[in-house]
């Protein structure tokens, strides 16, 4: 049996120009949201609509794309003792040029995302991708990875706000839908609760089952962990 398949999906990528699974992966076996429940604070704080949650998706996956082809292309010159300031100072670039065409052409959506959308420049998926893959990774597999996660986390924020936005205001996209409103979905309380929903139901499609002992094996990203990769807790 060739031991290329039991290299991590990160390695594989390091050897493959192209993996398809670096793009399927954050669709929803490891969806930044749903599994890696990242981005907490923009998933909860501006699914009031639906396309609130397509544009604060866009745009993260936007600044993701980019910095991961940065960060993968200046990999080599990054000194690692300073890395998470260098990330950081290169996702700020891409936060505030975003800032500044939404602002531009886009003036209700910059409002609506308002201060949320400067703390893209934190947001764990971004940095996570940047530690995790794209400082690890050639070009074309970190662009992949970038676009995967990000397309997973717009679907995680659409389907979401839709859900608020139409059982909490009775719209959708604009669209009035004869119904008494749930004002309670709009509200902090009806975002957790519509998120462990969706969280639910995702397990369940892909069959996840609680796992029986704590420890790195049960962690959905444990194949790109540092630790796991030496053995550390997963023996």
């Amino acid at each position: 049996m060739s031991t290329q398949n039991n290299l991590p999906a990160e390695e594989k990528s390091a050897k493959s120009p192209i993996n398809w699974v670096d793009f399927t992966k954050g669709l929803i076996k490891e969806n930044p949201t749903l599994v890696g429940l990242l981005g907490m604070c923009p998933t909860l704080a501006i699914t009031t609509m639906a396309q609130n949650g397509i544009g604060m998706g866009l745009a993260t996956t936007f600044v993701l794309v980019c910095s991961n082809i940065v960060i993968s292309l200046l990999k080599n010159v990054i000194p690692k003792a300073v890395r998470l300031p260098c990330f950081i100072v290169i996702i700020a670039g891409f936060v505030t040029f975003t800032g500044f065409i939404l602002k531009g052409y886009f003036p209700a959506l910059y409002d609506a995302l308002g201060l949320y959308l400067e703390l893209i420049t934190v947001n764990c998926i971004i940095l996570g991708r940047a530690e995790v893959f794209a400082s690890k990774n050639s070009l074309v597999p970190s662009i992949l990875d970038g676009l995967g996660m990000g397309i997973g986390f717009t679907g995680a924020l659409f389907v979401m706000g839709s859900i608020r936005e139409i059982l909490g205001a009775g719209s959708w996209m604009g669209l009035q839908i004869p119904m008494t409103p749930l004002t309670i979905f709009i509200m902090p309380a009806g975002g957790f609760f519509v998120l462990g929903c969706i969280i639910a139901a995702v397990n369940k499609i892909a069959g996840k089952k609680p796992p029986k002992e704590l420890g790195c094996h049960g962690c959905p990203n444990a194949e790109s962990c540092a630790a796991c990769a030496k053995g550390g807790e997963n023996k």
